[in-house]
């Protein structure tokens, strides 16, 4: 497979006549400025400063603004139209949860905010949440433990907040309301101090009954951002945000005979107390210098803090004789985290003889304690009727409190390095320490685990541009992933080594007809070892041993192309062949849920004057839900569409609907029941800029 790609790539570009401007147009669709994606730097897949069409990685980015005109209010929604990725996201998870190349989860798929690595207590993730905060998305899939350390395997998403912007003053408000009780209303607000300092204020509340009995939920978001540059070279950047947001409790639907019951649609099977809130505050402190020509240096020092509060009854068994469901673990937990960090990098540019050369050097270091709180062993079930019961309350027996905490000190240092052989030849690498040191104290008895991670990885990658809109690239790159959430390892996790991955990547890139197409292709091939498979030597079936190895193969395909004023067409294309090369009985099957497929589809059409309609597909194909591949969800198409009316420069009226077609499918499992996607809903807003 990685033969016939690299033999279509340089077909393709031996056969490419020609040769683009490398200025970057930018296309005006209905009001929206678009430029270039490829031609913009992307700060997640290198370090160095580099364009997409520079760098040696399949690189996504997301604009926010053309986020918002989709009408995608989660950061999950907005990432999953990308290439590749899709959702596994559960209440359990915090609702973030995404697979990408044959790898689910947070261990495997890393998220960052503004740059800075989040670590994650016990799998969880529950910031950022909302896209009107978000300037931009960027994706980066495939292995980057060279860039941002353990855990990114299957890629890194990075969202990047509104900036304060010293040039003008200028401010949006927005509100919005529709089915199930929907209603938005979010201002953003930026103005500058003078010549030397701006600031940015950005609020966000969305509140929904949603679909499901007792399912309501809310969020208020909120950032601001001070910025001042006391002389060209320095500018110095403090950053606050905060988010207090409950999600709707429910936990997904039990299935009947192994499917999908449409008619318990509705029902939410939690109890009348449950609860799902997290709290989440980060602040940020950047500094950026330039003491001479080719010297920057970059300082970010961090402050994150979470609380989690979960309390529900959480697995539900339908019972067709009795047409009952029971209700089995009553389970509360309480997550405080805290994450304190600095990451340093100094970039140097200058020739090496005739040849120009960019160097990064730098350091990261986190500290990050974790407290868990829960009621295990999580006992207590109740039975109650399909339709018309009484949802009860939540049965403690064992009682809630605090059961172990841990902390986590992190230290890295790595280099980047970009050489151009010439104008068409460059050479990237790169190589990364980590050291991990980590310590749990059992809250019950004082007793102490100290355990220790130390790695190394490297990527190298070689990028040729025939044209300087055209690129073609090879990857090497390694990465380790912890065995499970590095800051709340169980005990023996912690006794474990980490697990290593490999990956080979070629690609091409190309910008063509003035800037308005671009298309990407990339092959790949990835495998992860050191796994835990059942250890079929002894007789105790929880035995595991850390031998089994995974692998996956695939091809992403993407396309963006302004035909004209008034036409605009998004689309990207994902196959997989994923396998457990070595996982005891279970060798050669597909891992549990990674979809082989998917596909994403975006159409803007501006079919009159200061109209717009949009229109979008998303196809998720089938994933297995357990390790002998007898459990499967189902594939699923869904269609959303939106108007646009501009009523003036200032003000536009759109009009959303999200599965128009009203299709039940499930967007991801939670122990025994499937958790089930939004139904249509409609939704009105009005954007009034200033």
């Amino acid at each position: 497979m990685l033969s016939t790609a690299v033999a279509a790539i340089l077909v393709t570009a031996a056969h490419s006549a020609e040769r683009t401007s490398t200025d970057v147009e930018a296309v005006t669709v209905f009001g929206q400025r678009i430029g270039s994606a490829l031609s913009e730097p992307a700060t997640t897949g290198s370090r160095l400063g580099l364009t997409s069409l520079e760098t040696p990685a399949s690189i996504e980015v997301i604009d926010g603004e053309l986020i918002r005109q989709r009408g995608d209010s989660t950061i999950v929604e907005a990432i999953t139209r990308a290439t590749g990725l899709s959702n596994d996201a559960s209440p359990g998870d915090g609702g973030s949860s995404m697979a990408a190349r044959g790898f689910v989860g947070h261990s495997s798929i890393m998220q960052l905010y503004d740059g800075s690595r989040l670590f994650i207590g016990a799998g969880t993730v529950t910031f950022p949440f909302d896209t009107w905060m978000a300037e931009r998305i960027e994706v980066l899939r495939g292995p980057a433990s060279v860039l941002y350390g353990q855990g990114a395997i299957g890629g890194v998403i990075n969202v990047e907040p509104r900036k304060p912007d010293p040039t003008a003053q200028k401010g949006e408000l927005l509100v919005g309301g529709g089915t199930d009780g929907r209603l938005n209303a979010a201002v953003d607000f930026n103005s500058p101090l003078g010549a030397e300092m701006a600031y940015r204020v950005d609020a966000s509340y969305r509140q929904a009954d949603n679909w499901v009995e007792r399912g309501d939920s809310d969020s208020l978001a909120v950032a601001g951002s001070f910025l001042w540059q006391p002389t060209d070279d320095l500018s110095i950047t403090l950053a606050s945000d905060y988010v207090d947001r409950t999600d709707m409790q429910y936990f997904g639907t039990p299935l009947r005979d192994g499917r999908i019951d449409e008619s318990l649609r509705e029902q939410n099977y939690n109890v009348s107390d449950s609860d799902i809130n997290y709290k989440d505050s980060s602040t940020r402190l950047r500094a950026q210098w330039q003491p001479s020509t080719g010297v920057v240096l970059t300082n970010t020092t961090y402050f994150l803090d979470t609380d989690r509060h979960w309390r529900n009854v959480e697995e539900y068994y339908l019972d067709d004789a009795s047409n009952t469901i029971e209700r089995l673990f009553y389970i509360e937990i309480e997550h405080h985290q805290q994450q304190i960090g600095d990451q340093f990098a100094a970039t140097l540019s200058q020739d090496l003889g005739a040849r120009a050369n960019t160097l990064v050097l730098g350091f990261d270091y986190d500290q990050v304690d974790f407290e868990h709180v829960n009621n295990s062993p999580y006992s207590g079930s109740s039975v109650i009727p399909i339709r018309g019961f009484n949802p009860g309350q939540f049965v403690n027996v064992a009682g809630t409190f605090p059961k172990y905490q841990t902390e986590t000190d992190h230290y890295a240092a790595f280099f980047e390095d970009r050489f151009e052989l010439n104008h068409q030849w460059s050479l990237i690498g790169g190589a990364r320490y980590d050291s991990n040191a980590y310590e749990r104290t059992n809250l019950l008895n004082g007793s102490k685990i100290l355990a220790k991670f130390t790695d190394t990885t490297w990527r190298v990658g070689v990028v040729y541009q025939p044209l300087d809109t055209l690129s073609l690239y090879a990857q090497y790159a390694t990465a380790v992933d912890p065995i499970g959430s590095l800051a709340s390892l169980s005990a023996a996790q912690s006794q474990l080594d980490l697990t290593h991955g490999e990956q080979i990547e070629v690609g091409v890139k190309h910008r063509t007809l003035d800037s308005r197409l671009e298309w990407t292709l990339a092959v790949y091939d990835i495998t992860k070892k050191d796994l835990l498979i059942p250890d079929l030597s002894t007789v105790d079936p929880d035995d595991e041993a850390q031998v089994g190895e995974q692998s996956s193969r695939g091809v992403e395909a993407s396309v963006a192309y302004t035909i004209n004023d008034r036409w605009r067409i998004d689309a990207n294309a994902a196959i997989l062949d994923a396998e457990y090369d070595d996982y005891a009985e279970f060798t050669g099957n597909t891992p549990f849920s990674i979809p082989e497929q998917l596909a994403n589809l975006w159409a803007s059409w501006q079919f009159v004057a200061d109209w717009r309609a949009r229109a979008g597909l998303r196809y998720v194909g089938s994933r297995y839900l357990d390790q002998g591949n007898t459990i499967e969800l189902p594939s699923y198409t869904v269609i959303d569409a939106a108007v646009d009316w501009a009523v003036n420069d200032a003000m536009t009226l759109s009009a959303h609907v999200r599965n128009a077609t009203d299709k039940t499918y499930a967007q991801a499992a939670y122990g025994p029941q499937f958790i089930l996607g939004m139904p249509r809903t409609w939704e009105l807003q009005a954007r009034h800029r200033f």
